[in-house]
């Protein structure tokens, strides 16, 4: 009986076996530390179709991730070769809608958790078998990227399909694939240019969007920022303006089509379009508004630290007027207003020139090299030596009749040359609106350069001409007399502190010996004209060059040998960490925070704001625990990488800080001049976790 029985069982199995359809091997999956990944059919079999549906399954573990065809700042998308398949005529791969990784500036685009790319595979011949053979290359991350590879295999029989068991999870991230806007109720209404060189989008969409995201991509892979979107009528119509990273691309917003991809939940569209400029009125008025930002940036940079060493020379200029006539006084303010003006159109000139031979540009760098550091410091120390008495700048003869006719000894002559100097003394600083003027001029073309740092100059010499507009300001100062002398020993020795502080900074570039070397060549200077006073100035003057000319050229004589970078305040603080965008991203993304400082020694704003607020009080306090970590990017050299990561930011000036956390992994920019409030503020916005997102 039991003979029996099996026997009857056998022959029902072959029965049912002849009963159902052929279905598919099993998906060869292949699994790794960071998740599975398996090929997928959406059938039991070919069906006699010249094409089938496919999927690539990933299923990656918590904190992992891979990327779109579009990866961003980093990464590189799934690849499939299919050698050793049979019967296969070719095979196109679908992307659904990714999500956005952002974090310490980078962006990134793919997918977490689990996601199926959807795959039509064509057949040469639909009445035979499919044997596909699947080599996956793909790059998965989370703290760290790993490459892998997986080798797949999927079979299916010809003959009659039915839907397979994965069809409906083939079908749902098929659906998620974006289509023609209109499928999607979505329709393009503007790519357009904006007046500040940003890109701007706006669609329409019916239902309503509700968390949308914007994914931009250009065939010589141009970058676009973080964009910034706004939901307007309940969700039916979005505005997002972005724009490109500098440096990416081979050309101006209009040189190529953009693909645009709308992403909002399952939802998504893509369309293809060009980039229409932007508007002329737009333009004014950006333009306008940028104008009075650099206006009011040049006036406030008269307050700024860095300009503190050429005190000296303003308040004797304005105390040497007190009782003179105003035609005197109107000419000579004037002559330093034209000063200040003709130095702010000569950096913008050198800003021109530096970037249109691609080099980097910024407010200040000029002191990141040796040679101009030596010439100012030579510089410095003759106009201290002229506060000293030691001697007296002559002038051209025109010059002096010129100031002699205004009542006047410097004459026109000097006054200028005192407002350029003035300027120059000025650059390593960055006053509140100064580095969004500079910003936005050297993101533009030669005539927005020279509009904006004219505006900067006439800020900066606004002072100068309301002297001039109302002489009576200064006539009613005290008469010059012997107490001036006094003042202006005072006031020498001031400059030469400041002649010191250049030394400083140039030790730091250059090494000891060529500071020392500069350092007694400037002694040796001072010495020989106290020493020649009584010769006639025809012969003085060449004496006094010699060692002006010998520091010169100390940079071809070998004396220079950097030095490692160290800022003297943060040794004795221990609180800096070297700046890595890479390890910044690895802390935001292990859930602490972190402060960046980006700095110089020649700065002056960046170590005041040391001085005064990050290394006192409660910000001090707060950056010397355990969930926060400061790192100190020192741009006291030519750094590209520094001068980029201030590019993302639409910055091109010192000092700059910001601070990053599961709240802000963009970051935070924080203002030129440092105060504890709006330190703590930004670290306690910091710390509130932000929507999930992931890491780049």
């Amino acid at each position: 009986m039991q003979a029996i029985r099996t026997m009857a069982a056998a022959a029902l199995a072959v029965l049912c076996a002849l009963a159902t359809p052929a279905r598919a091997e099993n998906a060869a999956w292949a699994a790794n530390d960071q998740g599975t990944v398996g090929l997928l059919s959406a059938t039991t079999a070919t069906g006699g179709r010249h094409q089938v549906q496919l999927g690539l399954d990933f299923r990656l573990k918590p904190g992992w991730k891979i990327y779109w065809r579009s990866p961003g700042d980093a990464g590189y998308p799934p690849s499939i070769t299919w050698t050793g398949s049979t019967n296969l005529a070719g095979a196109a791969l679908s992307w659904p809608g990714p999500h956005r990784f952002s974090i310490s500036g980078l962006e990134t685009m793919g997918y977490e958790d689990e996601v199926v790319l959807p795959l039509t595979v064509r057949l040469q011949d639909p009445a035979r078998p499919l044997a596909l053979r699947a080599a996956v290359d793909y790059l998965v991350c989370s703290v760290v990227c790993i490459p892998q590879h997986a080798a797949l295999a999927l079979t299916l029989p010809a003959g009659p399909a039915q839907p397979g068991p994965d069809a409906h999870l083939i079908s749902r991230f098929l659906a998620r694939v974006p289509g023609p806007p209109a499928t999607r109720g979505m329709a393009l209404r503007a790519v357009e240019a904006t007046p500040d060189g940003g890109l701007r989008v706006v669609v329409e969409a019916d239902p309503p969007l509700l968390h949308p995201d914007l994914f931009l991509e250009r065939a010589d892979q141009m970058q676009f920022t973080h964009p910034v979107i706004r939901l307007e009528d309940g969700g039916h119509r979005m505005v997002a303006q972005t724009a490109p990273v500098p440096k990416t691309g081979d050309g101006g917003l209009a040189a190529h089509p953009l693909t645009l991809t709308v992403v909002d939940g399952d939802r998504g569209a893509e369309a293809v379009a060009g980039v229409a400029p932007a508007r002329p009125a737009a333009q004014a008025r950006v333009l306008l508004a940028m104008l009075g930002v650099a206006l009011l940036g040049g006036l406030l940079l008269n307050l700024m630290p860095c300009v503190l060493p050429v005190l000296s020379i303003k308040v004797l200029g304005v105390i040497s007027h007190g009782g003179a006539e105003r035609r005197a006084i109107r000419a000579s303010f004037l002559a330093s207003a034209a000063g200040i003006v003709a130095s702010f159109l000569l950096l913008a000139l050198a800003a021109i020139a530096l970037k249109l031979a691609g080099r980097a540009v910024g407010w200040g760098v000029q002191f990141q090299q040796p040679l101009f550091l030596i010439a100012l410091v030579a510089v410095v120390t003759l106009f201290a030596a002229n506060l000293l008495s030691l001697f007296e700048i002559p002038l051209p003869a025109w010059a002096a009749r010129l100031g002699e006719r205004h009542g006047h000894g410097a004459g026109p002559v000097g006054n200028f040359v005192t407002g350029m100097f003035a300027t120059l003394l000025a650059t390593p600083c960055s006053a509140p609106f100064l580095g969004t003027a500079v910003g936005f001029a050297l993101g533009r073309g030669i005539a927005e350069i020279l509009a904006i740092f004219l505006a900067l100059g006439l800020g900066m010499a606004l002072p100068y001409l309301l002297v001039a507009a109302w002489p009576r300001l200064a006539q009613r100062l005290p008469r010059p007399g012997r107490w001036m002398l006094i003042l202006r020993r005072l006031l020498g020795l001031a400059l030469l502190l400041t002649g010191l502080w250049m030394l400083s900074v140039l030790e730091v570039e250059t090494g000891p010996r060529a500071a020392l070397t500069v350092g007694l060549l400037m002694l040796a200077l001072l010495a020989l004209l106290a020493v020649t006073r009584m010769l006639p100035p025809p012969r003085r003057l060449p004496l006094a060059a010699l060692p002006v000319l010998a520091a010169l050229a100390v940079p071809v004589t070998g004396l220079m040998a950097p030095a490692p970078v160290q800022d003297a305040a943060a040794a004795a603080h221990h609180l800096w960490h070297p700046f890595d965008r890479a390890a910044l991203a690895r802390q935001v993304a292990a859930g602490k925070l972190v402060f960046v400082d980006v700095t110089a020694e020649w700065c002056i704003t960046c170590q005041v704001n040391k001085a005064t607020v990050v290394y006192r009080g409660r910000v001090a306090r707060r950056l010397a625990q355990d969930d926060i970590i400061a790192m100190q990017a020192d741009w006291t050299r030519p750094d590209a990488a520094i001068a980029a990561y201030l590019a993302g930011f639409g910055r091109y000036a010192i000092p700059f800080d910001a601070v990053y956390g599961p709240g802000a992994p963009n970051g935070i920019a924080l203002p030129e001049l440092l105060s504890e409030t709006a330190v703590m503020d930004a670290i306690a916005k910091a710390e509130k976790p932000a929507a999930p997102s992931g890491s780049p």
